[in-house]
């Protein structure tokens, strides 16, 4: 936002001219519900003495500026986010006691009071560059120093950071004190300060150089029943022995907390050897398999973490991709290899791969290593290319060069670069040494150009049924027409006692906009030739219309669970391209919904199925689509097997699609008990599910949101019966919904999300037409006046894609010619990224309308 950004030639200049020692960071959490007082000592050399730089504070009051003993005039060198440091010495120490000012947004040190019990819980969040808000430091990655945290609080705390926690000295009868000893050295961002009356499991293991490494668990006091510790500690310790296996490397710090915390903006956070994780994955209700599947994952993505971003980190954040890739390929390995969840390549294809897919072929595509010029560019780079095409594209690497080649390099890596800084080419270099590969052109190919490509098999079959030619086409969108190499296996697949079996696998590199396959030429065609068997590649498939048609007759007669989910992929992509039109894909997806046996696959399926009815299939033909979907998931969730995932996960998809009067009376008929499938509880989260779909309907309203709110006075209570009155569905609760979001400001980051949520949730789209225009009007003044995290929240959430599009994409056209014009770019892109989704559903409406 205005003030508080930071260019990548400023951290260069910065980081050419300093090194950074160490802090001494001394925080006072008992000075009131709005701020904490905050004092900093760091040294510092300069190695142009004489030269001004500056150092980075966002605080509302700072009170004391002392260089080299030499007190700064406060009006001449504090702005918004920076404090000037004129005629710096060779060597430096600076001190400066400000107020920092607690956050509701999930960035810095947010602030949040437990309604079951009046606790407070406090947490830090400092990625991207928010340690500024807690305390005075150079806020860029590759200024790297040591931490030692000083922290008073409330006696009854727990306080957590890196370094393991000491005894707390006693200052008077309610405070006490912490004296943290100093971290290893680190970048500002993966620092950390943990405080509150946390409950608290520990546990311990023993990693390979025979070091006991503590562990621990933590919650709010009231979700302390609901921790399933033994589970999170179990996966932890798997993924301890994998990495330090496959790294050759010792974990780098004393202890391994992971801590469950409120109203948090994202999965987790790899704070070095303090992660915090959404306590969203602390489950108070029945879940499926998918999301605890999912909690590993992330459990496993934070603690590789520890390695690859922590140890060794980015230099700057061009190199936030790699960071985030790598965890994302090493955590899916990982559980693939050394966890229950053996399948998890078949979930990373149908959940973060399609994500990748989604976001390269929008407008706002980039590289791989895309060009960060400054912070506002970093926020808007936490996205599907970052993590999942990045990830997809590493796998794709170590498939080339060889897993004990690409294993090797990474081990050299971590010996010569441990506690340092890196950039792409350092881990390039590694790699070339130890698979002998020149990875120059690969990187060009793969890292350096954007978009998606797609390959197609192209056959000729004789009378007999024997191919005669063979053939892979490869297609570029216009935008970016670079036609990549790949190494990927075709399949072949027959029906063999009512199963699909793989007959037939060819492995072969795909280069340029035609490949012959010669290996398959004069051999019996088979039923089904699936381009990228075994998913090496990346790029979407399609396939020929024999095996289509085969494919999807035949979709629950796999043996294995990737094959049906590359089917199903392109399946989706064929959707969402406009030439499969959208009620075909809804039948295919309840047709066939049944004999999907991975969970997360299924998860996938049921929300690419809302996608598809709320978005692309043709407005003259949704009402009927939608209720004749939603009477067939009510039937499949009858005759769900009792107690099953499956059943849970249609129960839910059910519940967001009900409309008519019967279906909303078998909604009812959830609430009430009178309806209730054998073996679902409809325990405390799912009943709010079905109040949602209630109030949605129409069907309930305050009354049933305030006893509900009164059955479930909890923060997760309030923050549904947010959701739920702003899915009422009369113009007023709209407009308080909107006057609540957009032009008050105050709410909380997770209440804000659920309040969008629920103002967006409308059976009648009639009801958000009048905030098409009031959208793009404040869009500026919203972009200017609120953090990252919350605006973003907003332009992403409020973005009126449920009106009818032709009006969406002139509205939008309108403002960027007009106001948005000279909008900032992160601004911009998140507008833009609106509007081609809106023109995407607007071609396949289009599509399914004519087919």
């Amino acid at each position: 936002m205005p003030g508080t950004n930071l260019t990548r030639d400023e951290a260069a200049a910065r980081a050419a001219l300093l090194t950074v020692h160490d802090y001494a960071v001394e925080l006072d959490l008992t000075t009131g519900a709005e701020t904490f007082r905050s004092t900093t000592t760091v040294r510092f050399d300069c190695s142009t003495p004489g030269t001004d730089t500056f150092i980075d504070l966002i605080a509302p009051t700072v009170h004391e500026v002392v260089l080299n003993g030499t007190s700064l005039p406060l009006d001449a060198v504090v702005s918004t986010a920076r404090i000037a440091l004129p005629g710096l010495a060779a060597s430096n120490e600076l001190r400066v006691v400000a107020d920092g000012e607690y956050m509701h947004t999930g960035e810095g040190l947010h602030r949040f009071v437990d309604p079951v019990d009046d606790e407070v819980y406090l947490y830090s969040q400092f990625e991207v560059a928010d340690a500024r808000r807690v305390f005075t430091c150079f806020d860029q990655p590759d200024l790297k120093a040591t931490y030692a945290f000083t922290v008073t609080a409330p006696s009854g705390w727990q306080l957590v950071s890196t370094s393991p926690t000491p005894e707390p000295e006693p200052l008077d009868d309610e405070r006490s004190v912490w004296r943290f000893a100093p971290t290893p050295v680190l970048s500002t961002y993966v620092t950390s300060l943990i405080a509150g009356p946390y409950h608290t499991v520990h546990d311990e293991l023993t990693v390979r150089d025979g070091r006991t490494i503590p562990l621990g668990v933590y919650c709010r006091k009231s979700l302390a029943e609901y921790v399933d510790a033994h589970n999170i500690v179990d996966v932890t310790r798997a993924g301890f022995a994998w990495f330090e296996k496959t790294f050759d490397c010792d974990y780098p710090f004393a202890k391994y907390d992971q801590l469950f915390v409120p109203e948090f903006n994202a999965g987790a956070m790899e704070n070095a050897g303090a992660v915090t994780i959404t306590e969203v994955y602390v489950f108070r209700s029945k879940v499926t398999e998918a999301l605890i599947e999912r909690r590993a994952l992330t459990i496993l993505h934070e603690l590789a973490h520890m390695w690859f971003g922590d140890l060794v980190t980015m230099r700057w954040w061009d190199d936030l991709w790699l960071n985030e890739s790598f965890a994302e390929y090493a955590s899916t390995r990982c559980q693939a290899e050394a966890t229950q969840w053996s399948s998890s390549w078949t979930t990373f294809l149908s959940s973060e791969k399609s994500w990748a897919y989604r976001q390269d072929q929008l407008v706002s595509t980039h590289p791989i290593v895309a060009d960060i010029r400054d912070l506002e560019d970093v926020e808007v780079n936490f996205d599907g290319i970052t993590y999942a095409k990045g990830a997809s594209v590493l796998k794709q690497l170590v498939h080339w060069v060889g897993q004990d080649a690409f294993d090797a390099g990474l081990r050299e890596y971590f010996k010569q670069h441990a506690w340092g800084n890196t950039t792409l080419a350092d881990l390039l270099g590694h790699l070339e040494e130890s698979s002998g590969r020149d990875l120059a052109g690969w990187a060009d190919e793969w890292l350096r150009t954007a978009g998606v490509t797609t390959l197609r098999p192209v056959l000729s079959v004789d009378d007999a049924g024997v191919i005669t030619a063979a053939a892979i086409e490869q297609e570029a969108p216009a935008e970016y027409p670079r036609l990549r190499p790949h190494r990927l296996a075709v399949g072949g697949y027959d029906v063999v006692e009512g199963r699909l079996q793989r007959t037939s696998r060819v492995e072969i590199d795909v280069a340029g906009a035609s490949t012959d396959v010669p290996e398959l030429v004069g051999k019996p065609r088979p039923a089904l030739l699936l381009v990228n068997d075994d998913d090496l590649a990346y790029g979407k498939i399609r396939l020929d219309d024999v095996s289509l048609d085969t494919a999807h007759a035949h979709l629950g007669h796999f043996e294995d669970s990737l094959p049906p989910t590359l089917v199903w992929g392109a399946s989706w992509d064929m959707t969402r391209d406009a030439e499969m039109p959208a009620r075909a894909f809804v039948d295919l997806v309840l047709a066939n919904l049944d004999s999907v046996t991975d969970p997360s696959v299924a998860q996938t399926l049921l929300r690419q199925l809302s996608a598809a009815l709320d978005a692309y299939v043709a407005p003259t033909h949704r009402e009927v689509t939608t209720e004749a979907a939603a009477d067939r998931l009510l039937l499949l969730l009858r005759e769900a097997e009792p107690g099953s995932d499956r059943q849970l996960l249609l129960a839910r998809s059910f519940l967001g699609h009900a409309t008519t009067p019967g279906q909303l009376d078998a909604v009812a008929g959830l609430l009430d008990g009178s309806q209730v499938p054998a073996g679902l509880a409809v325990d405390t989260d799912l009943r709010w599910s079905v109040l949602g779909s209630l109030v949605a309907g129409g069907r309930a309203g305050e009354p049933e949101i305030a006893a509900e709110l009164n059955r479930d006075a909890t923060a997760s209570g309030s923050v549904n019966a947010a959701s739920a009155r702003a899915a009422v569905p009369t113009a007023e609760a709209k407009r308080n919904a909107w006057q609540q979001v957009v032009e008050d400001g105050s709410l909380p980051n997770t209440v804000q999300g659920a309040v969008i949520g629920g103002f967006t949730r409308v059976h009648d789209r009639g009801l958000l037409a009048p905030y098409v225009e009031p959208y793009f009007a404040a869009l500026t003044d919203v972009w200017a006046q609120r953090t990252n995290e919350m605006a973003s929240q907003i332009v992403v959430g409020l973005y009126p894609h449920s009106q009818p599009p032709q009006l969406v994409l002139e509205a939008t056209d309108r403002w960027l010619s007009g106001a948005g014009a000279n909008a900032e770019a992160a601004l911009k892109r998140l507008v833009v990224e609106g509007r081609d989704t809106v023109a995407r559903a607007l071609r396949a409406q289009q599509y399914d309308a004519t087919h």
